[in-house]
């Protein structure tokens, strides 16, 4: 199967993306629910949780794992990857969100190599939206740094934009306010940006809102089909892989909270009914590595 991780239901909107764009595969999502929000925590427990839910994927048959969490992919993508693949799982691959939405947001084509690859388009100021801790963690920067230097980079944490969405706020004069809070900095500068990055999977729910108040003339980028087409190229660029997926169609949820409470949610954004049930992830004795 193909695993597709979020601390949240936010990762539903990558899910249904991969699930228009490829949906020959099965797929199985894992919402850490009952821990959520992931943003304001710190390093390493993002990492221990993130891992814990891996492992959990891992163990339910997955091959390919997507973090369609901004958060975890910022904190603990790279340990896991370089760490503990290589010594527990080396079969398996863990991707995360940030490298091919910085691909998108400079303008560069999938699998984009630093230095040798450059945009495609004059886009010199760029911003990213994202939790404290993808903010914080600078993922975002690093990666633009390496593929595109010339490109400026806003970056601004938005913490109440998940709990909003987590609490229904979708829209309304007190959504309005916390959403100005956070992009009023971003927009009413010298050098506005031209391209938005929505760096977190909750907060396309609050698209409607966001463009009610971004300049029509700056772009938004969701990471929901950005994240589904280059999965495709890279399964594209690595048949050992792909050959290995099951093709039946299925669709798992599972959650740590509430499975009626996440399957309500759930079901009103892929648009079709689903049943989620209810996992314990297993804590690990190690830590990455």
């Amino acid at each position: 199967m193909i695993g597709v991780f979020d601390s949240g239901f936010g990762g539903l909107t990558i899910l249904g993306s991969l699930l228009q764009t490829l949906p020959q595969y099965d797929y199985l999502f894992l919402a850490d629910s009952a821990r959520a929000p992931y943003g304001a925590r710190s390093a390493d427990v993002i990492g221990r949780f993130t891992l814990e839910a891996v492992e959990w994927l891992f163990d339910q048959g997955c091959v390919v794992v997507v973090l369609a969490c901004n958060t975890a992919s910022a904190r603990a993508l790279r340990n896991i990857q370089q760490l503990h693949l290589p010594a527990h799982r080396s079969d398996r691959r863990v991707l995360g969100v940030v490298r091919p939405s910085v691909e998108a947001l400079a303008g560069l084509p999938p699998g984009a190599i630093p230095g040798e690859t450059q945009p495609s388009d004059a886009v010199d100021v760029v911003a990213v939206l994202g939790t404290e801790s993808t903010i914080a963690s600078d993922s975002y920067g690093i990666e633009l740094r390496k593929l595109a230097p010339g490109i400026e980079l806003i970056q601004q944490s938005c913490p109440l934009w998940v709990p909003l969405v987590e609490a229904g706020e979708l829209g309304g004069v007190g959504t309005e306010y916390f959403l100005r809070q956070a992009l009023d900095p971003v927009l009413f500068r010298p050098h506005p940006p031209r391209r938005l990055l929505l760096g977190c999977t909750h907060y396309p729910l609050l698209l409607p809102a966001i463009r009610h108040i971004v300049p029509k003339e700056i772009e938004i980028l969701s990471q929901g089909e950005i994240v589904s087409s280059r999965f495709a190229n890279w399964l594209e660029r690595h048949r050992d892989f792909e050959t290995r997926l099951s093709r039946g169609g299925a669709r798992r949820f599972a959650t740590t909270d509430d499975p009626e409470w996440f399957a309500a949610r759930g079901e009103r954004l892929l648009g079709q009914r689903l049943r989620a049930e209810h996992v314990r992830l297993r804590e690990l004795e190690t830590e990455i590595g």
